[in-house]
């Protein structure tokens, strides 16, 4: 991807994941990129102050694994060269639902096991190395500049580790800053609307923590562990071997209940898993931390697409918009695919018209919402609406769950769709209808015989 690189500057607020790959495709159009962060971004491998779910454990799915590798080709040679390992979503990730576990199905679907600080320190290095690129660390980032009339910005202020402020002029300005984002309350300092949410209140807690020597009997060839929670087992976890032969696991609870964070009662917990594997791998490991929590009460969707007036020369990406319940491991994929929008929309203007850009992430962001939300909902106690659409799916994909206890082809078409790679209707093409109501009705015969 090669723009005319005529001129200017572009700054992006937020050195995660989605700020970071912003910059990779700005860097193709702009003469240079300032990537500004509250934090110290240089050498950093463990979690930021700035991404406080950072410790926890984290997937790319195949889609964000593909649409990085395209924007970094090599990124996935040289991040297993590293350490870390490489696995097959459906093939060495032992997946249980329900608390049964999903046939196994080499399925090419690839994605890398490594902690998130890892994987973002590889992104960040890759990102650095374009000599259009700067990284400002340790700069609080107070707000917008704009025309007297407000309806352009024209940069951003900040404040230097020294204390002093000062403005950094831009052609164009993108916050990537997460969850916590500042835009609707900037936006309506400049006098338009703050965006309507869509919240789902899921209250879930990671627990997390870092273990070497499990026992490599209980993984056999498989590079994670994964009992999912949901609504028959509540209670779930995700163990994944990850760099330097470390593994980490985080237990998770939803709707208020919530692994400990002292070292018994974390392993007692894992003890309560629907499945053994998690507790038998790390009851006898070497602990190399003490148990972490971070709190997630719900998931966000700000309706940017729904204003009827934006600032011009001003994108929002990431978290910042969409903010998804971790445990579907979607947050990483979406801003990459955003970050092909942007690409996108840069190809045809150096400056994005902002409603239309954001039009087009919030069709982005539709389907990874609709797995996402819709999933919650089957849980009870979570409210929201619950449309007939979202009461048959999430019916039918618990029958698809116990059907590809049995059926690897079901086990691959599934993970095909919850890696973002196929859509969903994947799941109801008539041969995988089929094969859902084969199953149904031998268990149906089995119960009555």
């Amino acid at each position: 991807m090669t723009g005319d690189l005529g001129g200017g500057r572009a700054v992006v607020l937020g050195g995660s994941m989605a700020g970071l790959l912003a910059a990779r495709v700005l860097a193709d159009t702009y003469q240079r990129v300032v990537v500004v962060d509250r934090d110290q971004l240089d050498q950093v491998t463990t979690a930021r102050r700035g991404v406080p779910q950072g410790a926890h454990v984290h997937g790319l799915l195949a889609k964000g694994q593909q649409v990085i590798e395209e924007l970094f080709p090599g990124f996935t040679e040289k991040i297993v060269a590293d350490g870390a390992p490489l696995s097959d979503l459906a093939g060495t990730v032992r997946w249980y639902f329900h608390g049964r576990r999903l046939s196994a199905a080499p399925s090419e679907l690839t994605c890398v096991a490594a902690s998130r600080p890892v994987l973002e320190s590889h992104v960040r290095a890759r990102v650095a190395a374009r000599t259009t690129v700067e990284m400002l660390e340790q700069h609080d980032i107070l707000g917008l500049t704009t025309t007297s009339g407000r309806e352009r910005v024209t940069g951003v202020r900040l404040r230097r580790p020294d204390g002093s402020e000062h403005r950094l002029t831009a052609d164009l300005v993108v916050d990537a800053t997460g969850r916590g984002s500042r835009t609707p309350v900037w936006l309506e300092e400049l006098g338009y609307r703050r965006p309507a949410e869509d919240r789902v209140k899921i209250d879930l807690t990671y627990t997390t923590r870092r273990y070497r020597r499990c026992p490599p009997e209980v993984f056999g060839r498989d590079v994670s562990i994964n009992p999912v929670s949901t609504p028959s087992h509540p209670r779930g976890a995700f163990l994944t071997r990850i760099e330097n032969d470390q593994y980490a696991v985080s237990l998770t609870g939803v709707l208020g209940d919530r692994a400990p964070t002292d070292p018994d009662g974390f392993l007692d917990w894992a003890r309560s898993l629907p499945v053994p594997d998690v507790y038998r791998a790390i009851r006898d490991a070497e602990p190399l931390d003490d148990p972490v929590a971070f709190r997630y009460p719900a998931s966000v969707r700000r309706r940017y697409e729904r204003l009827d007036r934006f600032p011009d020369r001003l994108l929002v990406v990431g978290d910042a918009v969409c903010s998804f319940n971790p445990v579907y491991g979607q947050g990483m994929t979406v801003a990459a695919l955003e970050a092909l929008t942007l690409a996108e929309h840069l190809r045809r203007d150096r400056v994005p018209n902002p409603r239309r850009f954001l039009a087009d992430v919030a069709k982005v962001i539709d389907l990874p919402w609709e797995i996402s939300a819709g999933g919650d909902l089957a849980f009870a106690q979570v409210a929201g609406p619950r449309t007939a659409k979202v009461r048959f799916s999430n019916a039918y994909i618990a029958r698809l769950h116990a059907a590809a206890a049995s059926d690897s082809q079901l086990t691959r078409t599934f993970m095909r769709v919850a890696g973002l790679v196929e859509p969903p209707e994947a799941l109801m093409r008539p041969g995988t209808v089929l094969r859902v109501l084969r199953n149904e009705l031998r268990e149906l015969v089995g119960r009555r015989g």
